[in-house]
């Protein structure tokens, strides 16, 4: 054999362990791409039911949003018609606290006459008595009177 036969065997042996790693190559790269392949399905169809998930959730959320501005607007018309009459009952407490200072005015001016009263008729009554005892003195003088100028009876 000669040099360029041997140097021919040699490209051709290389050229045939380079075809045998090439090829072993595309199979292990054919098997990435069907395992990737596979997991890209799996995760379009995940994604697919992510999807129609959210889209409910999304609906839902939607709803309550709605609901929730109605009672909103509900409850302010509502507190908006109750403003009055917690003002009404704001001017009835100012009220009832004035009528309460009066009464006490009151209670305090009546109690001082209330004394004065009490006195003046303690007084009248015993002018009173006084004055029937004078008199029954006069109509009969033949009673007895002890020291005090006071009859027996």
């Amino acid at each position: 054999m000669s040099g360029g036969e041997i140097a021919a065997l040699i490209a051709a042996i290389a050229f045939a362990v380079l075809v045998v790693f090439l090829s072993r190559l595309l199979l292990q790269v054919g098997k990435t791409v069907k395992k990737a392949e596979t997991t890209l399905t799996q995760v379009n169809q995940t994604i697919e039911v992510v999807t129609k998930d959210v889209d409910v959730l999304v609906r839902e959320v939607e709803g309550l949003l709605v609901k929730s501005n109605e009672l909103m607007v509900d409850v302010t018309g509502k507190v908006e018609t109750i403003n009055p009459l917690f003002d009404a009952i704001a001017d009835l407490s100012m009220s009832v606290s004035d009528l309460n200072a009066s009464g006490r005015q009151a209670v305090t001016r009546f109690s001082s006459l209330g004394r004065s009263v009490a006195s003046a008729s303690v007084v009248g009554k015993v002018s009173q008595a006084t004055i029937n005892r004078l008199k029954k003195n006069k109509k009969t003088p033949t009673t007895n009177t002890n020291q005090g100028g006071m009859t027996n009876e």
